[in-house]
């Protein structure tokens, strides 16, 4: 074999090394980023519907909560709520929730944010209520005008200064009013929004989920308001075992009124709920 032909095939073994080395390392690369992105996808599972998404979807209303937004709220729960040692926050409402799944305990948050949404917006992404009573009508300091509850949770501007929401005002005043391309309109920002703001009542100022000072009126035991989050809890998931709120519930005609009536309720109920609240809301934000 001569000199060149040698320094060739020489050359060829070298080559085909490293090129195989790094062929390895892409696969392994890959595998591991694969494995990666596998851990990071929780379990998830379909919450159950709530009375009011019921007779929505039997009136043919497709303004109403869509099943993506169960994924949305699945994925983005923080550990310490999924965690089971939140049982005691937890105890009236799911009192199973230590011994559910993973997946079951995820479907129950995604069911409760449901039934929270339905009791202050009516399942309306871009309902919204802006108060006139001088006694509640506060100044939202990141707008400089009257504060407005916005969205599925009923959520203000002033939310992303304190628990680090997804809402652009100088993007958003720029839109009209009920511009489902409001970063606040957008289920996915007010949903994430209110899984902050509820991680806070139970992590931060350790208050259970129904609190006589929670961040929604809706969720005080004792008001009006809460009633209308009761009756949104009927169809809680099966393995939260006996609560008190759940009912024996039929998807064929469960609810206790019409979706209209109860769409109209809860945006009035919000309404009166955020009125109540919103210098409540605003003091103790600031």
């Amino acid at each position: 074999m001569s000199r060149v032909v040698l320094s060739i095939f020489c050359a060829a073994i070298v080559w085909y090394s490293g090129y195989s080395g790094r062929l390895r390392a892409q696969t392994a690369t890959g595998e591991a980023q694969a494995g990666q992105q596998r851990a990071a996808d929780p379990p998830t599972k379909p919450a159950p519907p709530t009375p009011i998404a019921i007779e929505k979807a039997q009136l043919g209303d497709d303004d109403s909560w869509k099943p993506e937004w169960d994924k949305v709220i699945e994925k983005s729960l923080p550990p310490d709520l999924v965690s089971p040692k939140r049982e005691h926050e937890l105890k009236s409402l799911c009192p199973g929730f230590r011994r559910m799944s993973e997946a079951d305990r995820r479907a129950f948050w995604a069911y409760f944010f449901q039934a929270l949404a339905g009791a202050e917006a009516g399942l309306e992404p871009t309902a919204d209520v802006r108060h006139t009573d001088p006694e509640v009508a506060v100044i939202d300091p990141v707008t400089h005008r009257v504060t407005r509850q916005e969205g599925l949770l009923q959520l203000a501007y002033y939310d992303s200064r304190r628990y680090g929401c997804d809402f652009d005002w100088d993007k958003d005043k720029e839109l009209a009013e009920h511009d489902p391309q409001k970063t606040i309109l957008q289920p996915e920002n007010n949903l994430e929004c209110g899984i902050k703001i509820l991680d806070h009542q139970l992590m931060a100022q350790h208050k259970p989920v129904l609190s006589t000072t929670s961040y929604w009126v809706t969720l005080r035991p004792g008001t009006m308001s809460f009633s209308l989050f009761r009756k949104q809890l009927a169809n809680l998931p099966a393995a939260c075992g006996p609560s008190p709120f759940r009912k024996q519930f039929s998807e064929a005609g469960a609810a206790t009124a019409p979706a209209s009536e109860q769409t109209s309720e809860a945006q009035n109920a919000g309404a009166a709920a955020s009125g109540a609240s919103g210098s409540a809301r605003q003091s103790r934000a600031w």
